[in-house]
């Protein structure tokens, strides 16, 4: 029997009077903005030149951002969640250290790593290279912020399956590689598309490090928020109208973190 059968939710109702006030201190200030949009201008300020251009920039390095996050994000969570080391726990604390650090810093610290005077930049500076203030600035500060998200996402599905299909696939002969290919990846893949869309959408809205690290030059490292940021000192019809732009996008891509994992997590398990 489940709960639709009983009509039970063990929930307090007082929780729903806490939940409500809750939701509300969400929704309020997006009202009011939603109240304060010039819509008689609305599509002419979304549609200018420069702030289609962010957007686009936004899109694109948020979708190189998101893929650098899998690519870096997958074997860390691997690592935590499988293996068993001296510092691991420390190594932990680092690799989740964005999510509590401000964004400036962070920013500061890629600055002083890539710059042309930080640690690694001198030497790319040498070969040619000049991260500092250029769009693969951007991504690499997107990715920096963004990378915990999927970490967490991915660390904690690894943890909730087990390792029971990948120790069967491995006493029926499969190698280690087959395994994370055929049953860890498709095991956990709910998590793994929840992290990479909470990941997408954080570097959408990424704002500090890219300014600190990246700078703001148009069409190069001048992201949505940037722009926005701008505009407010300027134009505040415009600053908002795409505020709500970045709010409509980041609602719609976190609200597919939530559809996406549950659809998949009806797919028949894995087998080696």
């Amino acid at each position: 029997m489940n709960r639709r059968d009983t009509g039970y939710t063990g929930v307090p109702p007082w929780v729903f009077v806490l939940a409500g006030a809750g939701a509300l201190f969400v929704l309020l200030p997006l009202a009011a903005m939603v109240a304060k949009v010039n819509w008689g201008q609305f599509v002419p300020l979304i549609t200018s030149e420069s702030s289609l251009t962010a957007l686009g920039l936004s899109l694109r390095t948020s979708a190189a951002s998101t893929l650098l996050c899998i690519a870096l994000g997958v074997p860390l969570a691997l690592v935590l969640a499988r293996a068993s080391f001296p510092g691991q726990r420390l190594l932990r604390a680092f690799v989740l250290l964005p999510l509590v650090l401000p964004p400036v810093v962070g920013g500061i610290a890629l600055l002083y790593t890539f710059g042309r005077q930080g640690l690694l930049g001198r030497s790319l500076d040498f070969a040619g290279i000049q991260i500092a203030f250029s769009t693969t600035a951007v991504v690499l500060a997107q990715t920096f912020v963004a990378l915990p998200f999927l970490v967490v996402s991915l660390e904690g599905a690894l943890r909730t399956a087990g390792t029971k299909y990948e120790a069967v696939a491995a006493t029926l002969g499969a190698r280690p590689t087959t395994v994370l290919r055929r049953v860890s990846i498709p095991l956990v893949l709910p998590g793994l598309a929840s992290g990479a869309v909470l990941s997408f959408a954080r570097c959408l809205g990424e704002f500090g490090a890219t300014l600190t690290f990246a700078g703001s030059l148009q069409g190069v490292t001048r992201t949505l928020p940037l722009e926005i940021y701008l505009q407010r000192e300027t134009d505040a019809d415009a600053a908002v109208a795409l505020s709500l732009v970045l709010v409509a996008v980041a609602v719609a891509v976190v609200g597919l973190s939530y559809r996406r994992p549950r659809a998949l997590a009806a797919e028949p398990a894995p087998t080696a």
